[in-house]
């Protein structure tokens, strides 16, 4: 079994990770450090948190055996985790109800939080409703435009949307807005940052509350795999990275199980228009934790792309910096063209309409599961369902999509792959 205790007491990962954050926060760091590690282990809080899961997310979360998918690749059986699933569509709302609930120990009235593609935005939101707490999203006003029925779902919910002018108007903008309303209101402002990313405890926090997914899946596998059987594969997007280190997090102790994270390598990994922190970034601080970012020779974050919004960010989480140095973990790209195929490929063969930030890791599964063989398989966290999609890919897909030469392969006719 591979040993793996991170982070360390400082919060460090390795050389990643750590706590680069401003005096006035660092209060405010250390009274949520105490926060969380009285309550994390706390049997009342930690009941609490499972009777939320069950009966307001709706978890367990189903596995699903992508049994046609599995079939028409010729290869690997590929299967599921239902995250979009879950209440308000994502994963996302497992992180906020843990978060909100210590907010509500520590006597925070008043929430703050960023969002890119908006299911964070919208968990947040909702969670405050329930707990009767005010609550402010920042937001990019270029994902404002492209997000805008999850940023409706905010307002439904009662919460007060703040849209981004600044920089290139997307998730690094929002999250340093959010961060400047935090110096400002320390003391009745809770910052849920939705990723496994910021200064410590965040990257480390955000992961336990996510390691639910994993933790089933766990349990979950060797049903379908046999008994003590886990997947060969397990592959989930990246772009902060709470998705995937939430799957990957309990088998990083499973040595014969591959962990890979599937990074927007947008236009192409040498274009220079994508969001791929982890194959061609470099070393740096961004948003108060040590970690791989999108920089340029002076140290300046360059702008990033992808057609999911939640993948349009320059850094990643410490941890997943880490697990790519230690070797435990793989990343690799997968570009706009080849997510849009893999959105419209799963719709027409499981009945099954992805969120774009997913559609990364279906489009690598398919292309894994045909090197690898029948008796093998590949979990993949389906992270968020695409209902907020729908409108990106009209506008990028047209009417003849299906006629394009990448489609002829992946259209059904009469029942059967072409």
């Amino acid at each position: 079994m591979f040993e793996y205790q991170y982070p360390d007491a400082s919060g460090h990962f390795g050389r990643f990770g750590g706590s680069f954050a401003s005096e006035t926060l660092t209060h405010a760091l250390t009274e949520l450090r105490d926060a969380y590690a009285k309550y994390q282990n706390d049997p009342e809080f930690v009941a609490e948190f499972q009777s939320e899961l069950a009966h307001f997310v709706g978890r367990p979360s189903p596995v699903y055996h992508a049994a046609r998918m599995s079939r028409e690749m010729g290869g690997a059986q590929i299967y599921l985790k239902r995250e979009d699933l879950n209440h308000t569509g994502a994963h996302k709302i497992n992180n906020v109800i843990g978060q909100a609930m210590l907010a509500r120990r520590m006597g925070k009235p008043r929430i703050i939080a960023e969002t890119g593609a908006g299911q964070h935005g919208v968990a947040t939101a909702t969670i405050c409703a329930r707990y009767g707490l005010e609550c402010i999203v920042y937001m990019g006003a270029e994902d404002v435009k492209r997000q805008s029925p999850n940023v409706y779902r905010m307002r439904l919910l009662g919460a007060t949307v703040v849209p981004v002018e600044s920089g290139s108007r997307t998730l690094k903008d929002a999250l340093n807005e959010a961060m400047r309303d935090w110096v400002a209101n320390v003391d009745n402002t809770f910052y849920i940052i939705g990723t496994v990313a910021g200064p410590h405890p965040y990257p480390a926090m955000v992961r336990d509350f996510q390691k639910v997914i994993g933790e089933e899946c766990l349990t979950q596998m060797p049903e379908f795999l046999g008994a003590d059987r886990q997947p060969d594969a397990v592959v989930a997007c990246v772009g902060g990275g709470s998705n995937a280190m939430g799957i990957f997090h309990p088998y990083i102790p499973f040595e014969n199980t591959r962990l890979i994270g599937v990074e927007a390598a947008g236009e192409g990994l040498d274009s220079g228009k994508h969001s791929a922190s982890l194959q061609r970034g470099s070393s740096g601080v961004l948003h108060g934790n040590r970690t791989f970012i999108l920089q340029n020779e002076n140290g300046q974050i360059t702008e990033t792309h992808s057609i999911s919004a939640g993948l349009d960010y320059p850094g990643v989480g410490p941890e997943h910096a880490w697990l790519q140095e230690l070797g435990r973990a793989q990343y690799v790209g997968i570009t706009d063209q080849e997510a849009l195929d893999a959105f419209h490929y799963l719709c027409r063969t499981e009945g099954i309409i992805p969120a774009l930030e997913s559609s990364h890791a279906v489009a690598y599964a398919m292309q894994l599961a045909k090197t690898m063989r029948a008796d093998q398989s590949i979990l993949v966290n389906l992270s968020g369902r695409g209902d907020k999609d729908i409108g990106t890919v009209a506008d990028l897909s047209g009417a003849d999509y299906y006629d394009r030469p990448s489609m002829r392969g992946l259209t059904v006719k009469g029942g059967a792959a072409q």
